[in-house]
């Protein structure tokens, strides 16, 4: 097995067959934290306070927009009846009311910044799933398959202004550093989104390069929401990079176990297809590792990738040729380090919180934010 360098090392997870949660034990300090806080109702708590402004900004969209908008946030189906779909997981908008309150602040006044974070969020979703070809996000169809690439397109960029909007009409010096830092986390957003485009075409990636595009597509957005509340509650810089410190690395966390995933999740928890980051053929970290590792196992799936970059028939392999290349990655050692690389970032993730001076409680609600990401089915 790799370590977090690319070099061989012990094995520190179990094994587990897709569908299950892989392993992740947090620590035993936090997971007493864990225990001490719903996580749930800390996650309806961002949702609840999130949602009623992030509805009335999609109302602002010019039709179809607003409906299109409607549709991907789960608010009505497909024929535009009212609906009560899977709006995700509410991390990013439960991370922004909570870092408000480390600065003293009401939650309510992170509320901006979890509907601009949750709108960037889904601009990004929007366009990831038109470029990837997902026909489906959270158990239902994607915008593009119901309304065509070109309302996604549309909607997505929609999506981005409204962000921008929400955030500077408050008209605060807060608000124009929250906008700066929501800027260039998206800047580096759409850069992790073409790094992972462009690893697609290529035979092999680096375990470093690979973690700096997951860093950038997953840890920048995730550091800005554990920030912004804090921003616009008048926390300085200091306190402002060190939160985003934190929220880096529970992202790079929180990528790792969507890659695990993304190759060995159930679909009936993860709304998406058997096996989809092998059939995008996405350089993800368990591929990734598993390539780098060497071995007999690492060789053999190098060549099977290799030759299936140059099949025509690759869109219509089997799922046992799918789950074949899932069992080289495991024998590989490429699942096993993605666990440990998994845990490796929570850890650094609730360290960095450590240099923050903040209520116990808020500590301890940060830190069973972490421990949710790492231990989950979907």
């Amino acid at each position: 097995m790799l370590d977090q360098h690319g070099v061989s090392g012990p094995s520190t997870s179990g094994t587990a067959t897709r569908g299950e949660t892989v392993p992740t034990v947090p620590p035993a300090e936090t997971a007493a934290a864990r225990n001490a806080v719903d996580v749930t109702a800390l996650l309806e708590r961002g949702r609840t306070l999130a949602t009623p402004v992030l509805k009335a900004a999609v109302d602002r969209l010019a039709s179809p927009m607003d409906t299109v908008s409607a549709y991907h946030f789960g608010w009505i189906d497909a024929q535009g009846n009212p609906a009560d779909g899977d709006g995700g997981k509410a991390v990013r908008p439960a991370l922004a009311v909570l870092s408000a309150e480390v600065t003293g602040a009401a939650p309510e006044t992170g509320i901006p910044g979890a509907v601009a974070v949750e709108l960037v969020h889904n601009f990004s979703l929007l366009h990831d799933d038109l470029m990837d070809g997902d026909e489906q996000r959270r158990h239902r169809d994607t915008v593009w398959k119901v309304h065509g690439p070109a309302q996604a397109i549309l909607v997505g960029d929609a999506l981005f202004a409204l962000a921008n909007e929400v955030l500077l009409e408050l008209g605060t010096v807060e608000a124009g550093r929250a906008t700066r830092r929501l800027t260039t986390a998206t800047r580096a957003l759409i850069d992790g989104q073409a790094q992972d485009i462009s690893y697609e075409h290529r035979d092999r990636v680096s375990v470093e390069e690979c973690l700096e595009m997951e860093g950038n597509k997953t840890g920048a957005l995730l550091a800005c929401a554990s920030s912004i509340g804090a921003v616009l509650g008048g926390a300085d810089d200091r306190t402002a990079d060190t939160l985003e410190k934190y929220g880096y690395h529970l992202g790079l966390a929180f990528q790792a176990v969507d890659d695990l995933l993304g190759i060995w999740g159930d679909p009936d928890s993860t709304g998406k297809q058997t096996w989809s980051d092998l059939r995008q053929r996405k350089k993800s970290l368990p591929v990734v590792a598993a390539l780098a590792a060497g071995g007999a196992a690492s060789e053999r799936l190098g060549e099977i990738l290799a030759a299936d970059a140059k099949s025509s028939d690759f869109e219509n392999f089997s799922e046992e040729e799918f789950a074949a290349r899932a069992a080289l990655i495991e024998e590989a050692g490429g699942r096993e380090w993605t666990a440990a690389e998994a845990r490796r970032q929570h850890t650094i993730a609730i360290e960095a919180l450590n240099a923050v001076d903040m209520p116990d409680r808020v500590r301890d609600r940060f830190t069973a934010l972490a421990d949710f990401v790492v231990v989950r089915k979907r």
